[in-house]
């Protein structure tokens, strides 16, 4: 029974190996899941499906292995009973008889009773485990019918393999949003210097201004730990319901920001674990070609509540740090290539690509840390930062949960009222020295 028992559960982990295993429901061919900007997978049905088609198997294979765990506890008390009766017995015959041969044989038969109890021990105790097994996997079970009603509720309506992309076209989004746009969602841009056009999210508000968004954090969905390429070219998916993660692509970034004589307004949203909201902005953003390593530069910080993070921070009254961590004219980097101003690789450290100095005061693009606290051994090799941070609002120990960089021209960034400018400034900061 018991070898049987083994296999029959041994054939439902591979069951639900196999199961992780395979494709996910939602990466059919026309929707591949990969680091290729742009590509948006429109919905989660098929996941639903995927877990609808394979949930009835595993409640047959769960409902058989408990059967048969019946079947076996019900054999192992009839043996119990079945020992305990052959045990009194030969104490009955040991007392009753004297010592001849018979004597010998009762002896030797309690010694199989005893052998045999033991294997019933042994028998229970994989009754035992199996029983924790199923117990498992019912819970785990549970968990996904859970998840497959919640998915069920997101795919009420039918699910679309293509994703809908606004008509106008223009340089940028406030261009778009000047020619009559609306309603914010994935748009075509074409940069004057642009060689062809190319997908990005805009954020249109009730004042008719534009951001083009070019990086989102909003719950740790994507790595933003990539090469040099892939900062390049952008990484992380696009969606019109602005829910994904994603950096537009240095490239495409430095065409933006330097296509059009009106300065351009880097404004940069932040959100921390409490839902708590601050902003920065820094006019006359820009970021250089390739060549220059895509060096970030901007005039002058315009204002915001969240303090001025890109000119540096002093730590712990140390009046050297502010130098070694302010952002302007500073060049990208990656891991796989080290523009930065430490003798170290803070991109390689900090798992990410960023306008680094020695290290940073500012990090958007740092680890995402679910709770958003870490620890001094979760920070790396050195101790220092690797979250997302913005040392002039939360301190160097806390990791941001939402950020959003976005641009628009600055003759646009006061239209309809601008917020007005509150600095606060503590914390820490990521410095090398």
């Amino acid at each position: 029974m018991a070898p049987s028992l083994l296999l029959t559960a041994g054939g439902l982990f591979l069951l639900f190996s196999f199961s992780s295993a395979q494709i996910r429901g939602d990466n059919i061919a026309s929707c591949s899941m990969n680091d290729g900007f742009g590509k948006y997978c429109p919905t989660t049905c098929g996941v639903t499906d995927y877990m609808l088609r394979y949930m009835p198997d595993v409640d047959r294979d769960l409902d058989g292995l408990q059967e048969k765990l019946e079947t076996i506890a019900n054999l192992t008390q009839g043996a119990e009973e079945t020992v305990v009766y052959m045990k009194d017995s030969t104490t009955s015959a040991q007392k009753s008889s004297g010592p001849d041969s018979y004597f010998k044989k009762s002896s030797s038969m309690l010694e199989d009773v005893v052998r045999f109890e033991k294997t019933i021990v042994v028998q229970e105790q994989q009754i035992y485990e199996l029983q924790k097994v199923i117990s498992s996997n019912e819970r785990r079970m549970s968990d996904l019918k859970q998840l497959s009603v919640q998915l069920q509720q997101q795919c009420s309506e039918p699910c679309k393999d293509s994703v809908e992309i606004q008509p106008l076209t223009g340089t940028d989004c406030q261009d778009i949003a000047s020619k009559g746009a609306t309603i914010s969602g994935l748009y075509y841009v074409m940069p004057v210097k642009a060689t062809e056009q190319f997908l990005v999210y805009c954020e249109i508000d009730s004042f008719g201004r534009g951001f083009t968004v070019i990086q989102r954090r909003r719950d740790g969905s994507v790595d933003f730990k990539k090469d040099w390429t892939q900062y390049k070219q952008g990484f992380g998916y696009l969606s019109p319901d602005d829910t994904t993660e994603f950096w537009l692509g240095n490239e495409k970034i430095h065409l933006l920001t330097t296509a059009s004589p009106m300065p351009t307004v880097l404004r940069i949203e932040l959100v921390d674990w409490e839902g708590n909201k601050k902003y920065a902005d820094y006019t006359m953003f820009r970021v250089g070609p390739e060549n220059d390593m895509y060096r970030l530069t901007y005039g002058y910080y315009f204002g915001g509540d969240a303090g001025d993070a890109f000119d540096g921070f002093n730590f712990e009254d140390d009046t050297s740090d502010k130098s070694f961590t302010f952002h302007n004219g500073m060049q990208f980097s990656t891991f796989d290539k080290d523009n930065d101003k430490y003798e170290g690789n803070c991109a390689q450290q900090d798992g990410s690509g960023w306008w680094m100095n020695r290290c940073h005061a500012a990090h958007l693009n740092g680890k995402y840390y679910q709770g958003g606290r870490y620890t001094e051994k979760d920070a790396g090799e050195f101790g220092y930062d690797n979250g997302i941070i913005w040392v002039t609002w939360h301190n160097r120990w806390y990791s941001l949960k939402e950020t959003t960089m976005k641009i628009i021209p600055v003759s646009r960034i006061t239209a309809g009222g601008g917020q007005q400018a509150g600095v606060k400034e503590f914390g820490g900061l990521s410095r090398k020295k």
